[in-house]
């Protein structure tokens, strides 16, 4: 029966391994990426393992918890309405998305039966249409001159390009020559840091060099527009708004950048990818990948 358990645990091992590229031999000082994203530095920060699955290896096979597919599903009926389309056509085509996301693409976490993943998927249909009632029934109006604006930004003195998707980009209300970048978000609870947040500050670097490269004018602010899912028990506003005013941050700026060239020469060095196993989203995938050695030479 040993034996048996072994040969199988084995022939598992060897199956997925032919499923899962090795790590190719690194040029010493060539970064294996084309470009830094916001997602994919804070994916290095948080699990080097994970980020060289999905960044290098370009795999993507890891589930998206509900919160997320929600939260993509609250973005793209934005883009719709703030693209022109009415109200309740937004919603239509955002809980359109929703539905259509396969269950094989979701992690559903403690649900395994079919029913409670049932149950599951009628409660991120119930958030999704409360959250995004919320945001539209209180929407902000802006002079919109692009939505979910893509880009990517050569700078100097950075050895990789920036690339950043900008929910809108729209006129700045404080400053008449210069463009004002706005960020939905939808949330469970709001950011007890507001503006001080250093994961807002660091997503609002990229798309400031990204937008000021495709605009060709000066960006004066960061808008984060929080939205929160459940209703608040005391009745008060739903959204919140902060504010980082890029004119404020000159030394934040220095620091971004010294990131950006110290990851760029971290991964361009040959190294190892460790996991990182309290990573609440990909911890366990990560530590399963290097405790079977799937991606060793």
């Amino acid at each position: 029966m040993k034996r048996q358990k072994k040969k199988a645990g084995k022939q598992a091992k060897n199956l997925v391994k032919k499923d899962v590229p090795f790590i190719a031999p690194l040029i010493e000082g060539v970064p294996p990426i084309k470009y830094w994203s916001h997602s994919s530095l804070m994916s290095l920060l948080r699990n080097p393992l994970a980020w060289y699955k999905r960044y290098v290896e370009k795999i993507y096979d890891t589930p998206s918890n509900p919160a997320s597919v929600v939260g993509r599903a609250g973005h793209l009926a934005l883009q719709y309405f703030y693209g022109g389309i009415s109200k309740q056509g937004a919603i239509e085509l955002g809980l359109e998305y929703l539905r259509n996301v396969g269950d094989f693409e979701i992690n559903f976490g403690k649900a395994k039966s079919r029913l409670a993943q049932k149950k599951k998927r009628a409660d991120m249909e119930k958030d999704y249409l409360q959250a995004i009632g919320f945001y539209l029934a209180r929407a902000p109006h802006h002079k919109v001159l692009g939505v979910e604006v893509s880009a990517i930004a050569t700078v100097e003195g950075l050895a990789l390009p920036l690339k950043a998707i900008s929910d809108l980009v729209v006129e700045s209300q404080v400053d008449p020559a210069a463009v004002d970048i706005v960020d939905h978000k939808f949330v469970d609870a709001f950011s007890k840091d507001r503006a001080d947040k250093t994961l807002f500050l660091m997503q609002a670097m990229f798309n400031y060099y990204t937008v000021r490269e495709t605009f060709k004018r000066p960006v004066r602010r960061f808008i984060i527009q929080e939205c929160k899912k459940r209703k608040n028990a005391d009745g008060s506003s739903q959204m919140r708004r902060y504010v980082i005013d890029f004119a404020d941050h000159a030394q934040d700026f220095k620091v971004f950048r010294r990131l950006i060239n110290d990851a760029t020469a971290e991964i361009s060095r040959k190294r190892l990818y460790l996991p990182n196993p309290s990573d609440m989203f990909e911890g366990e995938n990560s530590f399963d990948i290097y405790r079977l050695g799937l991606l060793e030479k």
